[in-house]
């Protein structure tokens, strides 16, 4: 089995694996199902401060990460045919549908953006696709990057012990989960739906996808949006 590879390049290297070296992850981790290296970014200046960052062409508030220092540390990368990607609130936003394009890729570079963000001359001369992970803004690209590669790493082939755990989630077949129980039979009260202890498997499925359609429903209409 080849590894998968996770490139990260980042001025905070000391934040990874961070919790991707536990659990399943970590395990994974430990036998060679993926790899993980960090380049340092600031590793690239030249100046003995070690500036990464300018002020915004035009004005404005915020720093700008310089194109020299950056394009420098992406082509330290080995050229391969592994994604370039750009954690950026003002990217396309993260699909399960592009996670399992990931999952079965090589591996994944991703760039950490810090400040106002990077110089888009950066952006389009290294092919960087800017990828978003919600609608807010957060310090700095790491979490986004380490979000990325847990919903990766959890779907390759032999990281979750149950081959069906992967398939059998929210936004894997255009729904929202199922709502999930399990022993004791009662609890505060309530009981676990019959329907769940009859052994009737259609009836099981059946009842599952009704209340699937009804949380996506409630809860994210828009999944049920033809294009």
């Amino acid at each position: 089995m080849t590894t998968f590879r996770a490139t990260i390049l980042t001025l905070y290297p000391e934040m990874f694996p961070g919790h991707l070296g536990f659990s399943l992850s970590g395990k994974a981790m430990e036998r060679g199902d993926w790899s993980l290296d960090t380049v340092q970014i600031r590793d690239f200046a030249e100046d003995k401060h070690r500036t990464v960052d300018d002020t915004p062409a035009g004005g404005g508030a915020g720093m700008v990460l310089k194109p020299d220092i950056l394009a420098k540390a992406i082509d330290s990368v080995a050229a391969d045919t592994r994604p370039r990607l750009l954690m950026s609130p003002r990217g396309r936003p993260l699909t399960q549908k592009r996670v399992r394009e990931l999952a079965d890729g090589e591996g994944v570079v991703i760039v950490c953006g810090r400040f106002e963000g990077i110089d888009q001359r950066v952006i389009d001369g290294r092919n960087l696709e800017e990828v978003s992970i919600g609608d807010y803004i957060l310090s700095g690209g790491e979490p986004a990057a380490l979000t990325v590669l847990d919903s990766v790493i959890r779907l390759l082939p032999g990281v979750m012990g149950n081959v069906h755990s992967g398939t059998n989630e929210s936004f894997e077949h255009g729904l929202l989960e199922h709502p999930h129980y399990t022993r004791p039979q009662v609890f505060e009260g309530e009981e676990i739906p019959a329907v769940l202890t009859s052994g009737n498997h259609a009836a099981i499925e059946k009842w599952r996808l009704e209340k699937a359609l009804r949380l996506t429903g409630e809860r994210r209409p828009d999944l049920l949006t033809d294009d």
